[in-house]
C-alpha cells in the first residue's frame, strides 16, 4: 500500500498510487474514473454525503450553547462579546478544516486507517506526536466527556423542572428533577450504542433549529416591553474572561469531528461540511445573543428562555431544547462508559458488570451535579480546559508536526523533540506556522484566564450551593428562588411584565 505522490496532491491529473484497486480493475478504468475515485478511495461506500456531515457537526456544536451564549455576551460586553465570538467561531472553523487535513494525511500515509479506526483522535495525536500524546489525547476526551454528560444533565434536568412548573404549577425543584430524569436515563445507558446515531443527530438538530426560532419569536415580543428598561452592567475585564470559557464551549465539539470524518463517503470533503456547519450555528447563535442582548440586559439568568414571557412558546422552546439535552447526554455517555469497559475488561455482552460500572458512572456525575447545581460554572470551566485543548490546541499541534512527518519515512521510532521542532520549522509554510502558532497562544491564554476566573465564580454570587447542604447551610434564597423559577422578568428588579400585574407574574 503506497500513497498519492506528495507532487499531484493538489493536481487532479494525479496518478493512483493507493493501491486500493487490483490492476486488472485499474486497468479497466479510463482516466476520467480513475480521477473521480482518486477523492473518495478512503471514504466509505455508503458513507456520510458532505451535507449531511455537516449536519452531524451542527447537531454536536449547538444546544447548551443556544441558552448559554447570550448570557456569555451580556458578560463580556456587546462590542467585546463580537470582538471575542467572531474570533472564535473563525480560529474553530480553521482548527476543524486542519483537522480534516490531518485525517486525510493519515489515510493515505497510513492504510490501515481508511477501513475502521476506534478512536481517530488519539491516533492522530500518536502518528503526530508520539505514544504519549495518544495517551494525554484519549484522557482529555474522556474528561470532556465527562464535564459534557454533567453540564447536560443539568441542563435538561432544570429545563424539564422548568417546562412542568409551567404547565403544572407544582414546582418539585431542580435538585429533586436532577435525580427524576438520572433515573429514567440509567436503564437507557445499560444498553450497547446503535452503530449509527443519524436518526437522532438530525432529531437532535431539529429541535434545536426549532427551539432558536420560537426563542427569536418570544424575544421579539417582549422586545417593546423590556428594552425600554433593560440594563447593561459596566464592562469588566474578569466577566470578559469568564465568557469566554462559554463561547469557546459553544463552537467547540472537535473530539468528535475525525470520528465523523471517517464515516464520510469523501473524507476530502470534510472543509466544505466545517465550513457549512460553522455558518449554521452561526446563523443560530448570532441573532438570538444580539436580541437577547437588547431585549433583556442583565435580567438574563443562566438561560434565555427563563427570559420569554410568553409561556406556551417557554414551554415548547424548554421542550424541545429538553429533547436535544437528554438526546446528547445518551449519545456523549456511552464512549465514556465503553473506554472504562474497556480499561477494566469488562465483558462485551449484558450482565451486572455493565450494569455496576455504568450505574457507578451515572453516580458519579449525578453527584458532581448535586455537588455544583448550576451548569454555566461547570460549562466555562470545561470550555477553559478541554474544549481549548481538543478545539485549538491539539488541531494545530498536531497539524504542525503531522505535515512535518509527512515528508518522512513515516517509521514511530524513538523520537528526538529538538530535530521534531526544527524539522517543523524547516518544512511549515510560514503563513502556516504563525497562523497555527497564534491559534495556539491566545487558546492556551483564555484557557488558562477562564479556568482560573471559573474557579473563582464557583465560590461567588453565581455559584449556587450543593443540594444535599441546602438543608444544613444558609444560602442566597431569593437568588435560588429566582433560578428555579421558570419565568424571570425585566428589568434590573426582574419585575416588569408585560402581562397583567407584575406581582402576580414575577417573582
Amino acid at each position: 500500500m503506497g500513497r498519492w505522490n506528495s507532487e499531484y496532491e493538489d493536481d487532479d491529473n494525479a496518478p493512483l498510487l493507493g493501491g486500493e484497486m487490483s490492476k486488472e480493475v485499474s486497468d479497466g478504468l479510463d482516466v476520467t474514473a480513475k480521477i473521480k475515485l482518486k477523492g473518495t478511495m478512503y471514504g466509505k461506500a455508503n458513507g456520510l454525503s458532505w451535507f449531511t456531515t455537516a449536519l452531524f457537526i451542527v447537531a454536536d456544536m449547538a444546544g447548551g450553547g443556544v441558552v448559554a451564549i447570550p448570557i456569555a455576551m451580556l458578560q463580556s460586553g456587546g462590542f467585546a462579546g463580537g470582538i471575542v465570538i467572531t474570533i472564535i467561531c473563525v480560529a474553530f472553523c480553521y482548527t476543524a478544516h486542519i483537522l480534516g487535513e490531518n485525517w486525510v494525511t493519515m489515510c493515505e500515509r497510513w492504510p490501515e486507517y481508511r477501513e475502521h479506526c476506534r478512536k481517530p483522535y488519539p491516533e492522530m495525536a500518536y502518528r503526530s506526536m508520539g505514544p504519549t500524546a495518544r495517551r494525554l489525547t484519549s484522557l482529555t476526551l474522556n474528561v470532556m466527556l465527562f464535564g459534557v454528560s454533567v453540564v447536560y444533565l443539568l441542563l435538561s434536568s432544570k429545563i424539564i423542572n422548568d417546562f412542568v412548573t409551567t404547565l403544572t404549577g407544582v414546582n418539585m425543584g431542580f435538585c429533586v428533577m436532577l435525580l427524576l430524569v438520572a433515573g429514567v436515563l440509567l436503564p437507557v445507558t445499560w444498553l450497547k450504542s446503535p452503530q449509527d446515531f443519524w436518526a437522532a443527530v438530525v432529531v437532535a438538530m431539529l429541535t434545536t433549529a426549532i427551539s432558536v426560532i420560537l426563542i427569536l419569536i418570544g424575544t421579539i415580543q417582549d422586545n417593546p416591553t423590556c428594552a425600554p428598561v433593560a440594563q447593561i452592567p459596566d464592562f469588566e475585564w474578569s466577566s470578559l474572561l469568564l465568557s469566554l470559557g462559554t463561547f469557546m464551549f459553544a463552537f467547540g465539539g472537535h473530539g468528535v469531528f475525525p470520528t465523523i470524518q471517517h464515516d464520510m463517503k469523501n473524507p476530502k470533503q470534510f472543509t466544505r461540511a466545517s465550513i457549512t456547519a460553522f455558518f449554521i450555528v452561526a446563523a443560530m447563535y448570532v441573532p438570538i445573543t444580539v436580541l437577547g442582548y437588547i431585549t433583556y440586559g442583565n435580567s438574563l439568568q443562566d438561560s434565555i428562555i427563563n427570559s420569554v414571557q410568553n409561556a406556551n412558546i417557554q414551554q415548547a422552546a424548554n421542550l424541545f431544547i429538553a429533547v436535544h439535552c437528554i438526546l446528547t447526554l445518551t449519545i456523549v455517555i456511552n464512549p465514556l462508559n465503553q473506554e472504562l469497559e474497556h480499561a477494566l475488561r469488562t465483558p462485551h455482552k449484558f450482565g451486572f458488570q455493565r450494569v455496576l460500572l455504568r450505574t457507578t458512572v451515572m453516580a458519579i456525575i449525578v453527584f458532581m451535579a448535586e455537588s455544583v447545581p448550576n451548569f454555566g460554572p461547570i460549562l466555562n470551566l470545561i470550555g477553559g480546559t478541554t474544549v481549548a485543548l481538543t478545539s485549538a490546541i491539539m488541531p494545530c499541534l498536531f497539524s504542525l508536526f503531522l505535515q512535518a512527518r509527512d515528508k518522512m519515512d513515516g517509521k514511530d521510532s524513538e523520537r528526538n523533540w529538538i530535530e521534531e521542532f526544527k524539522r517543523v520549522i524547516k518544512k511549515t509554510s510560514l503563513w502556516r506556522l504563525w497562523i497555527n502558532i497564534f491559534v495556539i497562544v491566545i487558546a492556551i491564554i483564555c484557557g488558562v484566564t477562564t479556568t482560573y476566573t471559573a474557579i473563582l465564580d464557583m465560590g461567588g454570587s453565581r455559584f449556587s450551593r450543593p443540594c444535599y447542604l441546602r438543608a444544613f447551610v444558609d444560602t442566597n434564597v431569593e437568588l435560588e428562588v429566582l433560578r428555579e423559577n421558570p419565568m424571570h422578568c425585566c428589568g434590573p428588579h426582574f419585575n416588569v411584565s408585560r402581562f397583567g400585574s407584575a406581582s402576580e407574574f414575577c417573582v
